[in-house]
């Protein structure tokens, strides 16, 4: 059994990776910790776990083999780290960290304490993700041109996200780093390789400290563009992928959640079967640290997203295309 910490309910998701330990064989919620006492302690006793005011404390405790972090943004770094030290598995929500430097910090304490991480990417595991790799692969669009994911929700214009969200200290930034995310690395993904430089443009419609509107333009070498969009403003917006290349197009979700395909010599659209989700990334984590291995991919992506958020954050700061190399 592994026996799980929980790293704050700061993030709105940080239940559902509670409902996920509960729900898969093998694992348990054991203790809380959180920054907000009140908080934490309602979270424990609501599971009738143990409550942690500190966190070393935790961590060292037999209690917990792992944690789940949740955490704000910003405290990624300290937790995460304490957490490596300690000897504990780690499963974190996405990013691992604001900033690169953050990142590289992360991983050496990871690697130097040979535990187990993984970062909640989940749409990598989506069965329409594995559907268009595998399109990719098979190079029925030709060479790849244009790319576009836009995933957007009217979290801000409808006051359904916790407050904390617009707080540029805790979170980094705000849609993007946030939402955006997930096209993020989907864009990359799918583009083949990271680009060169990248471009963004944040709007502010709701006045909030952070951004609530946004849009990145990735550069690639080949002359391959990447449009990342994402909002939290829009109440109707479908999540939609396009993948555009010399020989053919793919497009998914506008706003119908299929995956259709048109290559040259096609007379129309050709619906492609998308398969079942692969395991969830909770899933793949209790697997490597079942069984000894690691989650190279997961980390080398969640590591880039991190770099793309960095370097579009600064982009939108100095009103410029950034180089990733910079």
């Amino acid at each position: 059994m592994i026996k799980i910490g929980m790293i704050s309910y700061w993030h709105v998701h940080a239940w559902d990776y509670t409902k996920q330990a509960q729900e898969t064989a093998g694992t348990q919620i054991t203790a809380v910790w959180d920054e907000i006492e009140a908080r934490g302690r309602e979270a424990a006793e609501k599971l009738g776990v143990p409550y942690f005011s500190n966190l070393d404390d935790m961590l060292s405790s037999d209690l917990v083999d792992a944690v789940i972090v949740d955490a704000p943004t910003n405290r990624h770094e300290e937790v995460i780290v304490k957490a490596a030290k300690a000897g504990k598995h780690i499963f974190t929500e996405k990013v691992i960290a604001p900033t690169t430097d953050e990142v590289t910090r992360i991983l050496a304490a990871v690697d130097s304490a040979g535990v187990k991480l993984t970062v909640s990417l989940p749409r990598l595991n989506d069965g329409y993700t594995l559907a268009i790799r595998s399109v990719l692969e098979q190079r029925q669009l030709g060479q790849i041109t244009l790319v576009r994911v836009r995933l957007s929700h009217n979290g801000a214009t409808a006051n359904w996200l916790p407050e904390h969200f617009y707080n540029m200290e805790q979170c980094g930034g705000g849609a993007m780093i946030d939402l955006g995310c997930h096209p993020m690395y989907l864009t990359a993904l799918f583009m083949g390789s990271l680009p060169e430089s990248v471009r963004s443009t944040y709007g502010y419609v709701t006045g909030k400290e952070v951004e609530d509107n946004a849009v990145a333009i990735l550069q690639g070498a080949d002359g391959a563009i990447g449009i990342v969009e994402a909002g939290f403003v829009n109440p109707h917006s479908p999540f939609t992928i396009e993948v555009h290349g010399t020989e053919g197009t793919l497009l998914y979700g506008s706003p119908d959640a299929k995956l259709l395909v048109r290559a040259n010599g096609d007379d129309m659209w050709n619906e492609v079967a998308i398969p079942a989700n692969r395991e969830s990334a909770f899933e793949q984590w209790v697997s490597h640290v079942t069984n000894g291995t690691s989650a190279d991919e997961n980390i080398r992506i969640a590591r880039e997203l991190t770099l793309l958020m960095e370097t579009s954050n600064r982009s939108a700061r100095e009103g410029k295309a950034i180089l990733l190399a910079e």
